[in-house]
């Protein structure tokens, strides 16, 4: 006895509207393909962009190592040059212009209090300009938002010049502990800074008329 469904004809309808469907809904498919070989284009040049940086500072380093036995404040030099465009790229991303030439210059203090001060110096600074590409924000969100951007950048940047020193195989003893010490200055003078605002905020909002 034959099964019931196999006794059951199957009976194919070409669907006159499908052909027409399929052709309609092409153009969508290649706009998304398009758009994602873009999409793909753009990282793979960032990336680029990125190795490019990174393997011209190595250059300036290694060089260093060539014609000396110390590499004196090279690493600082290193640190605050990759912190600063850590931070530009950080808020460039976000729609605020910056100029990390007009803050990294030659012969100046490479100390870990200097270098740290510099790095919290450029990047607070532009906190209004980062609140009017974002109105819609009060203050306490803008404020926080804006110090998870330069963090970020800022981590960026030490990453890049721990990852440039390591690979020299230079990223060890006094090296990595100036580099760490100031990592952690800068991280007391991002707090400074919000600690400040915060406090004047309050003072504003106590001074003001109930």
């Amino acid at each position: 006895m034959s099964s019931p469904i196999n006794s059951v004809n199957t009976v194919t309808t070409k669907n006159p509207y499908s052909q027409e469907a399929n052709s309609l809904a092409k153009p969508k498919d290649s706009a998304v393909e398009q758009q994602t070989t873009e999409n793909k284009t753009g990282e793979v040049q960032e990336s680029i962009a990125v190795s490019q940086k990174k393997q011209l500072n190595a250059a300036i380093i290694e060089s260093t190592l060539q014609f000396s036995n110390s590499l004196g404040d090279q690493p600082l030099s290193l640190a605050l040059k990759t912190a600063l465009q850590g931070i530009n790229e950080a808020l460039q991303a976000n729609g605020v212009e910056s100029n990390v030439e007009d803050a990294f210059e030659s012969g100046v203090d490479y100390s870990p209090e200097a270098t740290a001060d510099r790095i919290v110096s450029f990047s607070t600074q532009f906190l209004e300009a980062f609140r009017d590409q974002n109105p819609d924000m009060n203050e306490e969100e803008s404020l926080n938002a804006f110090m998870d951007v330069i963090s970020t950048g800022i981590d960026q940047g030490f990453g890049e010049a721990k990852d440039i020193l390591g690979g020299l195989n230079v990223l060890e003893g006094e090296v990595s502990e100036t580099i760490d010490t100031t990592y952690d200055l800068v991280q007391e003078g991002l707090q400074a800074f919000v600690d400040s605002l915060s406090e004047k905020v309050e003072e504003e909002t106590t001074d003001s008329p109930s």
